[in-house]
């Protein structure tokens, strides 16, 4: 079950079936990202594609008549008259025309009317609608899905559509479960299973002695996994420069070379990536000086060209040696600055009171450490913030609490108002979960969402990853067989019953690196079970934090809802919203 190779075979195929000869690749704003997180530039090069457009932007082009018009879009009405348009006079020779996902009859009715001079040679559906970071992770690439506690109606129907891509590129038609406690979940899981139905003749799958799954998730059953700091390489680049569709922009990066503003980070085109994205940060330090010990050493040998078999061995080994020069570079610039970002803002002690809030059970101690960081110039806003997001949430019940006196250091140091109003966003975003029954993991007892969240661990050798994310124990209780149906039920009440070994698990609100590398991790250590996790976006702290502003403060059209503002404290000096 690997998601990338899928997209590969698809992109692949399209290239391949329109036969030898110079191509043109025409695409929209989203699939030109789902094939550049597939293949590198230089891949596509390779299959005779020498010009990409962009279909909105591609009207008054020059006529190529010579070149063959492989075209890639999603299916929406724009797109479809933008292609309709493009037909009616065409530029290119002859189209092959294929779609990210289920088109209407309409649409191609449309488009065949539209073909007055029958350059249009193939109309297909090849199922690639979602980003695949990698053979596991696919992303939707929405921000703010939810608005007020409800799905954007766009976000919706984009979500069902690309779910509905994965399920068929894979081939599955699974069983659809969700979390009960979850609205979201249960419209978005419903609206798949509709779509299935309706479109029966695409599922014919057929299921053999073990069920596929397809597992709808609510991001608030964890809201603690994104606003915790990140210790491994590829969640490290996330939270700290941000990756958007594998590539990472290094403006304003000190010390950046000035031609290396934006570098890919992908683990199919980058073999050190590919072998250390998931290494904590204290290893990369050594594999970074065996991978510069490698590096000079081919450079010195490219400096004895003495005879007619150096220079040709040079010639044929120059565009490896390129290859790694660049890779050497990319790799120290980003090490260099995580590593600047660290020191430069104390994240190792940061780290390390996060880790306590989301594991231990020592509020005294954790508030004492709070308040000496707040009060530390050296700490970020950002981060200074986050801490008070975590203990908001993981001690909002109890007796001793303190936000309202942490939220007042906030305002003390100058923190800007939108984050300390993030506080009781936190809140309310968390406490909307907390309806749910913990059976939703491993108990029968009616608890609080974050008291399994925050669960304490023994035996933990790196004080700064002793975090588990929720969505591990709903592993192990998929493998069990101990999901229990009352917390996560089947869409049209279908039976759960079989064995269990391809699972696709969706995430409304967003997952995380850290939750990409726990399945990874999980399906090395059972090599019974493959799972593939996706969800509406790939979040670092502060995209979920703009996420859950959106569905806190916003109603469905996206208007303010209007909540008091911090400055409408009353007169005893207590927080209205957070008391």
């Amino acid at each position: 079950m690997n998601i990338l190779l899928a997209v590969r075979m698809y992109i692949s195929k399209m290239i391949q079936d329109s036969g030898p000869g110079m191509k043109v690749l025409l695409m929209d704003r989203e699939t030109i990202g789902v094939v550049s997180v597939a293949y590198a530039q230089s891949e596509i090069l390779q299959k005779e594609v020498y010009l990409f457009e962009q279909i909105d932007k591609s009207g008054h082009g020059p006529i190529m008549k010579h070149l063959k018009c492989v075209v890639f879009l999603r299916p929406s009405q724009e797109n479809v008259q933008l292609l309709a348009t493009e037909l009616k006079s065409p530029r290119y020779g002859v189209y092959y025309i294929y779609f990210s996902g289920i088109i209407s009859k309409a649409a191609i009715k449309v488009l065949a009317e539209s073909d007055e001079q029958e350059v249009v040679r193939e109309i297909q559906e090849f199922y690639a609608d979602f980003f695949a970071i990698g053979p596991h992770l696919f992303s939707l690439n929405l921000e703010k899905p939810i608005h007020g506690m409800e799905w954007n109606p766009n976000s919706l129907q984009r979500s069902v559509q690309g779910v509905l891509s994965v399920l068929l590129s894979l081939k599955k038609n699974p069983i659809i479960r969700y979390q009960h406690f979850s609205p979201l979940a249960r419209r978005l899981a419903e609206s798949i299973r509709d779509t299935v139905l309706k479109e029966s003749s695409l599922f014919h799958f057929q299921r053999g002695e073990s069920v596929p799954l397809l597992l709808i998730l609510d991001r608030r059953c964890d809201p603690i996994t994104p606003l915790l700091n990140q210790w491994t390489y590829q969640a490290m680049v996330h939270e700290l420069l941000t990756i958007k569709n594998n590539r990472v922009s290094l403006v304003g990066v000190p010390g950046a070379p000035k031609d290396m503003s934006e570098v890919l980070l992908s683990a199919e085109q980058d073999e050190f990536y590919a072998n250390n994205m998931y290494l904590n940060f204290g290893d990369i330090g050594q594999t970074i000086k065996s991978l510069m010990d490698e590096f000079q050493a081919k450079a010195k040998s490219h400096q004895k060209v003495e005879s007619i078999a150096d220079m040709k061995a040079f010639v044929e080994n120059y565009p490896q040696f390129k290859k790694m020069s660049g890779a050497v570079t990319k790799h120290v610039t980003l090490v260099g600055e995580l590593s600047r970002v660290v020191t430069q803002h104390n994240l190792l002690e940061i780290s390390e009171a996060e880790q306590e809030l989301s594991c231990q059970e020592e509020h005294s101690q954790s508030l004492t450490k709070i308040r000496r960081l707040l009060a530390t110039d050296q700490i970020r806003d950002i981060d200074a913030s986050r801490l008070v997001f975590l203990y908001a949430i993981r001690y909002n019940k109890h007796p001793n609490k303190d936000i309202l006196g942490l939220v007042e250091l906030l305002r003390r140091r100058g923190t800007p108002d939108r984050l300390i109003d993030s506080v009781d966003d936190m809140l309310r975003y968390s406490n909307s979960g907390e309806t749910v029954s913990s059976s939703f993991l491993t108990t029968k007892d009616v608890t609080k969402i974050t008291e399994k969240i925050f669960k304490g661990l023994k035996g933990v050798e790196n004080v700064f990853t002793q975090h588990s994310p929720v969505l591990k124990d709903i592993m192990d209780n998929i493998v069990k067989g101990r999901l229990s149906e009352d917390a996560f039920p089947a869409a049209g009440g279908e039976s759960t019953a079989g064995r269990i070994q391809d699972v696709i698990i969706f995430m409304v609100g967003g997952v995380t690196h850290e939750e990409s590398f726990a399945v990874h991790q999980f399906c090395r250590a059972n090599t019974g079970i493959r799972i593939v996790l996706g969800g509406t976006l790939i979040h670092n702290s502060q995209s979920f934090m703009t996420d859950v502003e959106a569905a806190v403060r916003y109603s469905a059209s996206g208007t303010s809802l209007k909540y008091p503002q911090n400055s409408a404290s009353s007169g005893s000096g207590r927080h209205p919203k957070l008391t």
